[in-house]
């Protein structure tokens, strides 16, 4: 999980769109996000995606068409997003909301390079190719 910066606006309000797939976030100090549901998921705190330490991080995939399902709120801190691949680990909290607004450009253009990199794609690949099963799918770590 994120930490918990004390220094961090409070959301106002956030609003799941579904249709057009993007999460809204407005910040106590007046910022406001737009989050698209697939950068959420390919930026979860999770361990499946973050690893368990410095480079186990598992580059997600074909994650273009995902969906926020549901969100939660976990006490006065975080949102829970459960996604509609079956991801539903990771707590999103406040200041990594707003980091990942802040910062949105900059990690979206990273991960593009990362898949481009690694010769894979944002869309589903319904074949088994050479970047590796669980991986190729954005697949769990294997300890949770």
């Amino acid at each position: 999980m994120a930490g918990l910066d004390k220094h961090t606006p409070a959301p106002t309000e956030i609003k799941l769109h579904q249709k057009s797939r993007l999460l809204e976030i407005a910040f106590a100090d007046g910022k406001n996000f737009t989050l698209s549901h697939e950068f959420l998921r390919v930026s979860s705190p999770s361990a499946e995606v973050r690893g368990h330490g410095p480079g186990q991080e598992v580059l997600q995939t074909g994650k273009r068409e995902v969906t926020v399902a549901s969100i939660a709120p976990v006490g006065n801190y975080a949102v829970q997003l459960s996604f509609s691949d079956g991801h539903d680990t990771g707590l999103y909290s406040w200041d990594l909301l707003y980091a990942l607004g802040e910062h949105q450009d900059e990690l979206w253009q990273s991960y593009l390079s990362r898949l481009e990199a690694a010769g894979a794609s944002r869309d589903v690949d319904s074949s088994t190719s050479s970047v590796g099963g669980a991986a190729k799918k954005g697949g769990a770590c294997g300890h949770h």
